[in-house]
Protein backbone atom coordinates (compact mmCIF):
# COMPACT_ATOMS: atom_id res chain seq x y z
CA UNK A 1 0.00 0.00 0.00
CA UNK A 2 2.50 2.43 0.71
CA UNK A 3 4.45 1.87 -2.34
CA UNK A 4 1.79 2.34 -4.39
CA UNK A 5 0.79 5.89 -2.67
CA UNK A 6 4.58 6.67 -3.74
CA UNK A 7 3.84 5.92 -6.84
CA UNK A 8 0.93 8.32 -7.44
CA UNK A 9 2.59 10.79 -5.44
CA UNK A 10 5.60 10.47 -7.96
CA UNK A 11 3.63 10.33 -11.12
CA UNK A 12 1.30 13.27 -9.78
CA UNK A 13 4.54 15.76 -9.58
CA UNK A 14 6.56 14.23 -12.62
CA UNK A 15 5.86 17.63 -14.60
CA UNK A 16 7.65 19.42 -11.58
CA UNK A 17 10.22 17.14 -11.44
CA UNK A 18 10.74 16.93 -15.47
CA UNK A 19 10.87 20.88 -15.15
CA UNK A 20 13.25 20.95 -12.30
CA UNK A 21 16.01 19.22 -14.32
CA UNK A 22 15.89 21.73 -17.02
CA UNK A 23 18.23 24.48 -17.57
CA UNK A 24 16.58 27.93 -16.78
CA UNK A 25 16.48 30.19 -19.77
CA UNK A 26 18.75 33.87 -18.98
CA UNK A 27 16.71 36.77 -19.06
CA UNK A 28 18.36 39.18 -20.97
CA UNK A 29 16.35 42.02 -19.61
CA UNK A 30 16.96 40.85 -16.48
CA UNK A 31 18.32 44.10 -14.00
CA UNK A 32 22.16 43.57 -13.12
CA UNK A 33 22.20 43.85 -9.23
CA UNK A 34 25.22 45.20 -7.94
CA UNK A 35 24.71 44.98 -3.87
CA UNK A 36 21.92 44.13 -1.65
CA UNK A 37 20.34 46.00 1.04
CA UNK A 38 22.66 46.26 4.09
CA UNK A 39 19.70 45.79 6.59
CA UNK A 40 18.76 42.47 4.83
CA UNK A 41 21.76 40.03 6.76
CA UNK A 42 20.30 42.10 9.67
CA UNK A 43 16.91 40.98 9.44
CA UNK A 44 17.56 37.44 8.87
CA UNK A 45 19.57 37.04 11.63
CA UNK A 46 17.28 38.92 13.94
CA UNK A 47 14.14 36.74 12.55
CA UNK A 48 16.16 33.49 13.19
CA UNK A 49 17.73 34.70 16.86
CA UNK A 50 13.73 35.80 17.37
CA UNK A 51 12.34 32.20 15.96
CA UNK A 52 15.12 30.44 17.82
CA UNK A 53 14.63 31.52 21.33
CA UNK A 54 10.80 31.29 21.22
CA UNK A 55 11.03 27.65 20.70
CA UNK A 56 13.93 26.98 22.81
CA UNK A 57 11.80 28.82 25.62
CA UNK A 58 8.41 27.11 24.61
CA UNK A 59 10.60 23.57 24.61
CA UNK A 60 11.53 24.20 28.11
CA UNK A 61 8.61 24.79 29.36
CA UNK A 62 6.71 22.03 28.05
CA UNK A 63 9.73 19.40 29.08
CA UNK A 64 9.39 20.91 32.10
CA UNK A 65 5.72 20.77 32.42
CA UNK A 66 5.72 17.01 31.32
CA UNK A 67 8.06 16.35 34.16
CA UNK A 68 6.00 17.57 36.62
CA UNK A 69 3.08 15.66 35.42
CA UNK A 70 5.07 12.16 35.18
CA UNK A 71 6.36 13.63 39.21
CA UNK A 72 2.59 13.24 39.91
CA UNK A 73 1.58 10.14 37.92
CA UNK A 74 4.80 8.12 39.41
CA UNK A 75 3.41 9.52 42.87
CA UNK A 76 -0.41 8.01 42.22
CA UNK A 77 0.68 4.72 41.19
CA UNK A 78 3.50 4.92 44.08
CA UNK A 79 0.60 3.94 46.41
CA UNK A 80 -0.93 1.35 43.98
CA UNK A 81 2.56 -0.69 43.05
CA UNK A 82 5.59 1.37 44.40
CA UNK A 83 7.51 -1.46 41.79
CA UNK A 84 5.83 -0.16 38.70
CA UNK A 85 6.11 3.44 39.60
CA UNK A 86 9.82 3.30 39.61
CA UNK A 87 10.41 1.00 36.29
CA UNK A 88 8.08 3.27 34.26
CA UNK A 89 8.72 6.81 35.44
CA UNK A 90 12.33 6.96 36.85
CA UNK A 91 13.95 6.55 33.04
CA UNK A 92 11.24 9.00 31.17
CA UNK A 93 11.90 11.83 34.18
CA UNK A 94 15.26 11.10 33.63
CA UNK A 95 15.29 11.53 30.27
CA UNK A 96 12.51 14.85 30.67
CA UNK A 97 15.54 16.39 32.36
CA UNK A 98 18.02 15.53 30.28
CA UNK A 99 16.62 17.01 27.20
CA UNK A 100 16.06 20.21 28.95
CA UNK A 101 19.78 20.16 29.47
CA UNK A 102 20.53 19.56 26.01
CA UNK A 103 18.81 22.79 24.90
CA UNK A 104 21.01 24.37 26.19
CA UNK A 105 24.35 22.95 24.31
CA UNK A 106 24.78 23.09 20.78
CA UNK A 107 23.41 20.59 18.44
CA UNK A 108 24.20 19.35 14.83
CA UNK A 109 22.48 21.59 12.31
CA UNK A 110 21.59 19.13 9.41
CA UNK A 111 18.04 18.84 8.91
CA UNK A 112 16.77 16.04 6.79
CA UNK A 113 15.48 16.31 3.26
CA UNK A 114 11.94 17.82 3.82
CA UNK A 115 12.66 20.72 6.39
CA UNK A 116 10.91 24.41 6.42
CA UNK A 117 10.56 25.70 3.03
CA UNK A 118 11.06 29.60 4.50
CA UNK A 119 14.05 27.82 6.16
CA UNK A 120 15.67 26.79 3.34
CA UNK A 121 15.25 29.65 1.36
CA UNK A 122 16.86 31.67 3.66
CA UNK A 123 19.50 29.44 3.67
CA UNK A 124 20.18 29.15 0.04
CA UNK A 125 20.00 32.83 -0.29
CA UNK A 126 22.95 33.35 2.17
CA UNK A 127 25.28 30.12 0.62
CA UNK A 128 24.52 31.77 -2.66
CA UNK A 129 25.65 35.48 -1.55
CA UNK A 130 28.45 33.26 0.72
CA UNK A 131 29.90 32.98 -3.46
CA UNK A 132 29.14 35.48 -4.54
CA UNK A 133 31.11 38.59 -2.58
CA UNK A 134 30.60 41.48 -5.03
CA UNK A 135 27.20 41.40 -3.82
CA UNK A 136 28.02 42.06 -0.12
CA UNK A 137 29.94 44.78 -0.30
CA UNK A 138 31.51 45.55 3.34
CA UNK A 139 28.68 42.81 4.94
CA UNK A 140 30.92 40.08 4.96
CA UNK A 141 30.47 39.99 9.00
CA UNK A 142 27.18 40.11 8.83
CA UNK A 143 26.22 37.47 6.54
CA UNK A 144 28.54 34.51 9.04
CA UNK A 145 26.51 36.23 12.40
CA UNK A 146 23.39 35.47 9.74
CA UNK A 147 24.65 32.05 8.80
CA UNK A 148 25.44 31.19 11.97
CA UNK A 149 21.88 32.03 13.27
CA UNK A 150 20.42 30.08 10.51
CA UNK A 151 22.41 27.34 11.68
CA UNK A 152 21.34 27.24 15.37
CA UNK A 153 18.35 27.73 14.34
CA UNK A 154 17.84 24.37 12.56
CA UNK A 155 19.65 23.18 15.18
CA UNK A 156 16.92 24.43 17.40
CA UNK A 157 14.06 22.78 15.01
CA UNK A 158 15.82 19.45 14.83
CA UNK A 159 15.86 19.42 18.32
CA UNK A 160 12.04 20.18 18.39
CA UNK A 161 11.79 17.06 16.06
CA UNK A 162 13.59 14.99 18.19
CA UNK A 163 11.72 15.67 21.04
CA UNK A 164 8.15 15.68 19.33
CA UNK A 165 8.90 12.07 17.86
CA UNK A 166 10.58 11.14 21.94
CA UNK A 167 7.25 12.41 23.39
CA UNK A 168 5.11 10.74 20.81
CA UNK A 169 6.64 6.76 21.19
CA UNK A 170 6.84 8.11 24.97
CA UNK A 171 3.03 8.57 25.00
CA UNK A 172 2.03 5.77 23.50
CA UNK A 173 4.38 3.58 26.19
CA UNK A 174 2.68 4.95 28.76
CA UNK A 175 -0.70 4.52 27.51
CA UNK A 176 0.13 0.35 27.01
CA UNK A 177 2.11 0.30 30.56
CA UNK A 178 -0.38 2.29 32.60
CA UNK A 179 -3.58 0.55 30.78
CA UNK A 180 -4.25 -1.94 33.72
CA UNK A 181 -4.40 0.64 36.41
CA UNK A 182 -6.90 3.08 37.03
CA UNK A 183 -7.16 6.91 37.43
CA UNK A 184 -4.73 7.82 35.21
CA UNK A 185 -6.89 8.73 31.98
CA UNK A 186 -6.78 12.38 33.27
CA UNK A 187 -3.13 12.47 33.34
CA UNK A 188 -2.74 11.03 30.08
CA UNK A 189 -5.18 13.57 28.09
CA UNK A 190 -3.45 16.04 30.27
CA UNK A 191 0.07 14.83 28.17
CA UNK A 192 -1.73 14.97 25.08
CA UNK A 193 -3.18 18.19 25.17
CA UNK A 194 0.32 19.45 26.25
CA UNK A 195 1.83 17.80 23.15
CA UNK A 196 -0.34 18.39 20.81
CA UNK A 197 -0.79 22.31 21.76
CA UNK A 198 3.54 22.32 21.98
CA UNK A 199 3.27 21.08 18.17
CA UNK A 200 0.55 24.03 17.17
CA UNK A 201 2.95 26.39 19.02
CA UNK A 202 6.35 25.52 17.13
CA UNK A 203 4.18 25.52 14.22
CA UNK A 204 3.10 28.77 14.77
CA UNK A 205 6.41 30.15 15.48
CA UNK A 206 7.43 28.78 11.72
CA UNK A 207 5.22 30.45 10.16
CA UNK A 208 7.11 33.98 11.69
CA UNK A 209 9.93 33.01 8.92
CA UNK A 210 6.97 33.88 5.96
CA UNK A 211 7.29 37.37 7.84
CA UNK A 212 9.44 39.87 5.47
CA UNK A 213 10.30 43.30 6.26
CA UNK A 214 10.84 45.65 3.69
CA UNK A 215 14.78 44.89 2.91
CA UNK A 216 14.35 41.36 3.31
CA UNK A 217 11.24 41.50 0.36
CA UNK A 218 13.22 43.71 -1.87
CA UNK A 219 16.53 41.51 -1.16
CA UNK A 220 14.34 38.15 -2.24
CA UNK A 221 13.23 40.09 -5.31
CA UNK A 222 16.86 41.57 -6.56
CA UNK A 223 17.60 38.20 -6.52
CA UNK A 224 14.92 36.20 -8.11
CA UNK A 225 15.73 38.42 -10.94
CA UNK A 226 19.22 37.22 -11.39
CA UNK A 227 19.69 33.96 -13.57
CA UNK A 228 22.58 33.46 -11.29
CA UNK A 229 20.61 32.77 -8.57
CA UNK A 230 17.76 31.01 -9.90
CA UNK A 231 20.51 28.47 -11.30
CA UNK A 232 22.02 28.14 -7.65
CA UNK A 233 18.31 27.48 -6.15
CA UNK A 234 17.53 25.04 -9.16
CA UNK A 235 20.89 23.20 -8.07
CA UNK A 236 20.82 23.30 -4.45
CA UNK A 237 16.91 23.68 -3.71
CA UNK A 238 15.44 20.17 -1.48
CA UNK A 239 13.75 19.15 -4.40
CA UNK A 240 16.98 19.42 -6.03
CA UNK A 241 18.90 17.22 -3.24
CA UNK A 242 16.27 14.88 -3.00
CA UNK A 243 16.61 13.55 -6.94
CA UNK A 244 20.19 14.33 -7.31
CA UNK A 245 19.49 17.03 -9.95
CA UNK A 246 22.73 18.77 -10.56
CA UNK A 247 23.24 21.32 -13.49
CA UNK A 248 25.88 18.82 -15.47
CA UNK A 249 23.61 15.72 -14.42
CA UNK A 250 21.37 13.70 -16.58
CA UNK A 251 18.12 14.22 -16.21
CA UNK A 252 17.21 11.03 -17.19
CA UNK A 253 20.09 8.89 -14.92
CA UNK A 254 18.99 10.98 -12.16
CA UNK A 255 15.21 9.84 -12.37
CA UNK A 256 16.62 6.16 -13.19
CA UNK A 257 14.27 4.11 -10.61
CA UNK A 258 11.51 6.33 -10.82
CA UNK A 259 8.07 5.37 -11.94
CA UNK A 260 6.48 7.55 -14.75
CA UNK A 261 3.08 8.62 -15.03
CA UNK A 262 2.55 5.90 -17.91
CA UNK A 263 4.06 2.94 -16.12
CA UNK A 264 1.99 4.38 -12.85
CA UNK A 265 -1.47 3.95 -15.28
CA UNK A 266 -0.45 0.62 -16.68
CA UNK A 267 -0.24 -0.79 -13.07
CA UNK A 268 -3.83 0.31 -12.42
CA UNK A 269 -4.82 -1.14 -15.51
CA UNK A 270 -3.23 -4.61 -14.53
CA UNK A 271 -4.52 -4.20 -10.97
CA UNK A 272 -8.47 -3.24 -11.89
CA UNK A 273 -9.07 -3.63 -15.52
CA UNK A 274 -9.33 -1.38 -18.75
CA UNK A 275 -13.29 -1.24 -18.78
CA UNK A 276 -15.18 1.80 -18.95
CA UNK A 277 -16.57 0.18 -15.59
CA UNK A 278 -13.29 0.11 -13.19
CA UNK A 279 -11.92 3.33 -14.27
CA UNK A 280 -14.91 4.93 -13.83
CA UNK A 281 -14.94 2.86 -10.24
CA UNK A 282 -11.44 3.80 -9.65
CA UNK A 283 -11.90 7.39 -10.29
CA UNK A 284 -14.57 7.89 -8.14
CA UNK A 285 -12.83 5.74 -5.28
CA UNK A 286 -10.16 8.12 -5.79
CA UNK A 287 -12.69 11.52 -5.79
CA UNK A 288 -14.03 9.91 -2.20
CA UNK A 289 -10.22 9.58 -0.65
CA UNK A 290 -9.09 13.44 -1.86
CA UNK A 291 -12.57 14.66 -0.38
CA UNK A 292 -12.24 12.92 2.89
CA UNK A 293 -8.44 13.27 3.02
CA UNK A 294 -8.79 17.62 2.20
CA UNK A 295 -11.46 17.60 5.21
CA UNK A 296 -9.12 15.56 7.13
CA UNK A 297 -6.14 18.21 6.63
CA UNK A 298 -8.73 21.52 6.86
CA UNK A 299 -9.64 20.23 10.45
CA UNK A 300 -5.74 19.29 11.51
CA UNK A 301 -3.66 21.04 9.08
CA UNK A 302 -0.72 21.36 10.60
CA UNK A 303 -0.06 17.67 12.07
CA UNK A 304 3.22 16.23 11.32
CA UNK A 305 2.43 12.54 12.00
CA UNK A 306 -0.84 10.84 12.42
CA UNK A 307 0.02 9.39 16.05
CA UNK A 308 -0.25 13.45 16.61
CA UNK A 309 -4.01 13.47 16.30
CA UNK A 310 -5.70 15.29 19.33
CA UNK A 311 -8.02 12.72 21.10
CA UNK A 312 -10.01 16.37 22.18
CA UNK A 313 -11.66 19.02 20.62
CA UNK A 314 -8.50 21.49 20.33
CA UNK A 315 -8.70 25.29 20.95
CA UNK A 316 -7.13 26.91 18.04
CA UNK A 317 -6.77 30.10 20.03
CA UNK A 318 -4.55 28.14 22.38
CA UNK A 319 -1.48 28.77 20.78
CA UNK A 320 -2.23 32.53 19.79
CA UNK A 321 -0.18 35.80 21.39
CA UNK A 322 -2.05 38.55 23.17
CA UNK A 323 -1.75 40.50 19.30
CA UNK A 324 -2.73 37.46 17.10
CA UNK A 325 -5.83 37.39 19.41
CA UNK A 326 -6.30 41.06 18.83
CA UNK A 327 -8.82 42.42 16.00
CA UNK A 328 -8.72 46.33 15.07
CA UNK A 329 -11.56 47.76 13.17
CA UNK A 330 -13.56 50.81 13.20
CA UNK A 331 -17.35 52.01 12.45
CA UNK A 332 -19.31 55.15 11.25
CA UNK A 333 -22.76 56.24 12.21
CA UNK A 334 -25.00 58.38 11.08
CA UNK A 335 -27.25 60.42 13.18
CA UNK A 336 -30.01 62.80 11.51
CA UNK A 337 -30.23 66.27 13.12
CA UNK A 338 -33.33 67.41 14.70
CA UNK A 339 -34.16 70.97 16.80
CA UNK A 340 -31.14 69.64 19.72
CA UNK A 341 -28.57 68.76 17.26
CA UNK A 342 -27.19 69.02 13.80
CA UNK A 343 -26.62 66.48 11.92
CA UNK A 344 -23.35 64.17 12.86
CA UNK A 345 -21.28 61.18 12.26
CA UNK A 346 -19.97 58.97 15.38
CA UNK A 347 -16.60 58.13 13.53
CA UNK A 348 -15.26 55.16 15.85
CA UNK A 349 -11.68 52.93 16.28
CA UNK A 350 -11.95 50.18 18.57
CA UNK A 351 -9.78 47.05 19.83
CA UNK A 352 -11.21 43.11 20.26
CA UNK A 353 -10.03 40.95 22.09
CA UNK A 354 -11.11 37.03 20.85
CA UNK A 355 -11.52 35.02 23.75
CA UNK A 356 -13.06 32.58 21.94
CA UNK A 357 -13.23 30.97 18.36
CA UNK A 358 -16.56 32.55 18.19
CA UNK A 359 -16.64 35.77 20.62
CA UNK A 360 -14.66 38.69 21.09
CA UNK A 361 -15.29 41.61 24.04
CA UNK A 362 -13.80 45.22 22.86
CA UNK A 363 -13.44 48.84 23.79
CA UNK A 364 -13.68 51.86 21.71
CA UNK A 365 -13.80 55.68 21.12
CA UNK A 366 -16.12 57.60 18.54
CA UNK A 367 -15.45 61.08 17.44
CA UNK A 368 -18.73 62.99 16.92
CA UNK A 369 -18.39 65.06 13.65
CA UNK A 370 -21.32 67.92 13.42
CA UNK A 371 -22.30 68.20 9.75
CA UNK A 372 -24.41 71.15 9.93
CA UNK A 373 -28.33 71.21 9.65
CA UNK A 374 -28.35 70.27 6.37
CA UNK A 375 -27.09 70.97 2.59
CA UNK A 376 -27.80 74.35 2.24
CA UNK A 377 -26.60 75.03 5.86
CA UNK A 378 -23.06 72.75 6.10
CA UNK A 379 -20.57 72.93 8.69
CA UNK A 380 -18.42 71.37 10.75
CA UNK A 381 -18.03 71.21 14.39
CA UNK A 382 -16.70 69.00 17.65
CA UNK A 383 -20.17 67.90 18.84
CA UNK A 384 -19.51 65.51 21.11
CA UNK A 385 -17.37 62.33 21.93
CA UNK A 386 -18.08 58.48 22.84
CA UNK A 387 -16.86 55.65 24.87
CA UNK A 388 -17.54 52.21 24.53
CA UNK A 389 -17.34 48.68 25.52
CA UNK A 390 -18.72 45.70 23.32
CA UNK A 391 -19.09 42.08 22.45
CA UNK A 392 -19.99 40.08 19.62
CA UNK A 393 -20.87 36.47 18.97
CA UNK A 394 -21.30 34.31 15.87
CA UNK A 395 -24.97 32.45 16.03
CA UNK A 396 -24.51 31.21 12.30
CA UNK A 397 -22.44 31.97 9.37
CA UNK A 398 -21.64 35.21 9.09
CA UNK A 399 -24.15 36.47 11.34
CA UNK A 400 -23.39 37.71 14.76
CA UNK A 401 -25.24 38.99 18.15
CA UNK A 402 -23.69 42.29 19.12
CA UNK A 403 -24.41 44.26 22.48
CA UNK A 404 -22.46 46.47 24.99
CA UNK A 405 -22.78 49.68 26.62
CA UNK A 406 -22.00 53.19 25.82
CA UNK A 407 -21.35 56.71 27.02
CA UNK A 408 -21.61 60.04 25.06
CA UNK A 409 -20.82 63.47 25.46
CA UNK A 410 -23.28 65.11 23.28
CA UNK A 411 -22.19 68.63 23.51
CA UNK A 412 -20.48 70.89 21.19
CA UNK A 413 -16.58 71.57 23.22
CA UNK A 414 -13.77 73.56 21.86
CA UNK A 415 -11.64 71.96 24.80
CA UNK A 416 -10.98 68.86 26.46
CA UNK A 417 -11.66 70.13 29.68
CA UNK A 418 -15.05 70.75 28.85
CA UNK A 419 -15.38 66.55 28.99
CA UNK A 420 -14.90 66.56 32.84
CA UNK A 421 -18.58 67.38 33.26
CA UNK A 422 -19.49 63.99 33.76
CA UNK A 423 -23.64 65.09 34.40
CA UNK A 424 -23.50 65.74 30.54
CA UNK A 425 -22.57 61.96 29.66
CA UNK A 426 -25.33 59.89 28.60
CA UNK A 427 -25.71 56.55 28.68
CA UNK A 428 -26.81 53.63 26.13
CA UNK A 429 -27.28 50.20 26.41
CA UNK A 430 -27.52 48.62 22.66
CA UNK A 431 -28.50 44.92 21.74
CA UNK A 432 -28.55 43.85 18.09
CA UNK A 433 -27.30 41.97 15.25
CA UNK A 434 -24.27 42.45 12.76
CA UNK A 435 -23.66 41.26 9.15
CA UNK A 436 -19.85 39.88 8.33
CA UNK A 437 -18.74 39.77 4.91
CA UNK A 438 -15.19 39.70 3.41
CA UNK A 439 -13.64 42.75 1.75
CA UNK A 440 -10.73 41.72 0.71
CA UNK A 441 -7.99 38.61 2.09
CA UNK A 442 -6.90 41.31 5.15
CA UNK A 443 -9.80 43.14 5.27
CA UNK A 444 -13.66 42.13 6.42
CA UNK A 445 -16.54 44.87 6.54
CA UNK A 446 -19.53 44.62 8.51
CA UNK A 447 -23.14 46.31 8.81
CA UNK A 448 -24.58 46.36 12.59
CA UNK A 449 -28.24 46.96 13.39
CA UNK A 450 -28.38 47.83 17.25
CA UNK A 451 -31.38 48.93 19.31
CA UNK A 452 -30.48 51.51 22.06
CA UNK A 453 -32.69 50.15 25.01
CA UNK A 454 -31.67 53.75 26.83
CA UNK A 455 -32.82 55.89 23.90
CA UNK A 456 -36.33 56.66 25.44
CA UNK A 457 -34.90 58.18 28.39
CA UNK A 458 -32.74 60.66 27.10
CA UNK A 459 -33.17 64.01 27.30
CA UNK A 460 -32.62 65.69 24.44
CA UNK A 461 -33.68 62.44 22.98
CA UNK A 462 -32.09 60.38 20.08
CA UNK A 463 -32.56 57.71 17.71
CA UNK A 464 -33.75 54.37 19.28
CA UNK A 465 -32.33 52.43 16.26
CA UNK A 466 -28.78 52.69 14.99
CA UNK A 467 -27.26 51.34 11.91
CA UNK A 468 -23.51 51.20 11.50
CA UNK A 469 -21.13 50.07 8.70
CA UNK A 470 -17.94 49.17 9.64
CA UNK A 471 -14.65 47.16 9.11
CA UNK A 472 -12.05 45.53 10.78
CA UNK A 473 -8.37 43.58 9.83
Amino acid sequence: MHYRIFYLIVAMSWPCIAFAGQPLAHDSTARQVTQLPEKYLVQVRKKSDRVASRVTNRTDKVLKRLAKQEYRMQAKLNKIDSVAAKNIFTTSIAKLNSLRFGLKGKVATALPIGGNADLDTLENSLKFLDGSKELLGNSEAKLKSATNSLQELRGSLQQVDDIKVYIREHKQQLQEQLKQYTGFTRNLQKMNKEAYYYGQQVNEYKSLLKDRKKAEAKAVALLKKMPAYNDFIQRHSQLGSLFGLIASGNVAQSMEGLQTRTQVEQLIQQRVGSSPSAQQAVGQAMDQARSQFSELKSKFPDLDNSADMPDFKPNPLKTKSLLQRMEFGGNIQFQKSNKYFPTYADIAGQAAYKFHKNGSLGLGIAYKLGLGKGWEHISFSHTGLGLRSFFDWKIRGTFFVNGGFEENYQTTFTSLNQLKSLNIWKGSALFGLSKKYQINPKLKGNIMVLYDFLAPRQLPKTDNIKVRLGYNF
